[in-house]
């Protein structure tokens, strides 16, 4: 089938692909509609490597999509062909104990879409375990649909946040995984958030989203004294760090209030400073995340609540015909873009 592969680093292509897919009797065959193009996969695009997983072979690249069923299994229920649907693309194993224990996106077997040596589904069709498919509702779109991968992240960050209503939060990082913290914070019952980095073209965006949206742009401004100002010299309850740069520790933690969690999100090579001690003095809880699990539900149904406009923040589309112009523009990292969404 015709599939964008991921040839070598900086060398993609747009063709036929020797892939055959059998559609087991829990399973849904899927055309893709629409796909969503990821931070990981313009690394693997340029750099050809994220940590230990390296690009060896040609691989399709791809795993924020959604699609029609056209073909399903004997066993499925709930979906039917024709329905539109959104995948979570991680498969786990469902005999693992981190699966079993209710923490299946850090089961070490899992499979995952355009994650070496796995191919992604920037691809004519897939097919995919039923349980991981989600019906969307009449009125949303497939690329609304690609969507609720990376809006699945900003509410597992939620999840971890433990969330009180009327909390205040700080987002460090203004790219696409922490615009979705930040809107995923205010669904989640948070009254203001305050969102720090140097791409003011970005910041303006995410501030337009929402009145409860504070921008900040940290080249201009000392970050502390903004959210101690906005928080009536409280600091943060919640603190979501999004950028994984290791130039923001530790000074980002002396904007939390006592008592505070901070969520950390973003992922970086090496080690970052951490005052353990101001840490303890303030009972600053520390929670990880590490992709999301049940969140898929939840994002679909904020997005049809109305509670979260999804489709602000898809900045261009393309064809799957020029898919490779895609990865081009957004491996140039504009600064007012935020997704960019190939649509088959």
């Amino acid at each position: 089938m015709k599939a964008l592969v991921l040839e070598s680093v900086k060398k993609l292509s747009l063709r036929d692909f020797p892939i055959s897919e059998t559609v087991g009797p829990r399973d849904v065959k899927i055309q893709i509609k629409a796909c969503g193009i990821c931070g990981s996969d313009v690394h693997y695009y340029t750099e050809g490597a994220i940590g230990d997983f390296v690009v060896r072979e040609p691989m399709i690249l791809g795993h924020e999509a959604a699609g029609v069923i056209v073909e399903k299994g004997a066993e499925v229920t709930g979906l039917n062909v024709g329905d539109l649907v959104c995948m979570e693309p991680g498969i786990p194993d469902y005999r693992s104990r981190e699966t079993l224990a209710g923490m299946y996106n850090i089961d070490p077997a899992v499979v995952f879409w355009a994650t070496p040596p796995v191919h992604g589904c920037l691809r004519e069709t897939v097919v995919h375990p039923a349980s991981f498919c989600f019906k969307l509702p009449a009125g949303m779109t497939a690329a609304e649909g690609a969507m609720m991968e990376p809006l699945a992240i900003g509410i597992e960050a939620a999840k971890k946040a433990a969330i009180k209503p009327g909390d205040t939060a700080l987002v460090v990082g203004c790219g696409t995984i922490g615009i979705m913290c930040a809107i995923s914070a205010l669904a989640g019952g948070c009254s203001k958030v305050i969102i720090s980095d140097v791409k003011q073209e970005k910041l303006d965006l995410t501030a337009a989203s929402d009145r409860n949206i504070v921008a900040v742009n940290t080249g201009k401004a000392n970050l502390r004294d903004v959210v101690l100002k906005e928080t009536g010299g409280l600091g943060c309850d919640v603190i979501f760090e999004a950028s994984g740069s290791p130039k923001v520790y530790p000074d980002f933690f002396r904007c939390a209030a006592k008592g505070a969690t901070v969520v950390l999100i973003g992922m970086m090579n090496g080690h970052a400073p951490i005052d353990i001690a101001f840490l303890q003095g303030q009972g600053v809880r520390i929670e990880t995340i590490f992709r999301y699990c049940n969140c898929f539900p939840r994002a679909i149904n904020l997005v049809n609540a109305g509670k979260i406009d999804i489709k602000r923040f898809i900045s261009r589309t393309f064809p799957f015909s020029e898919s490779i112009a895609a990865y081009e523009f957004a491996a140039a990292g504009k600064p007012d873009v935020v997704k960019v969404m190939i649509e088959l």
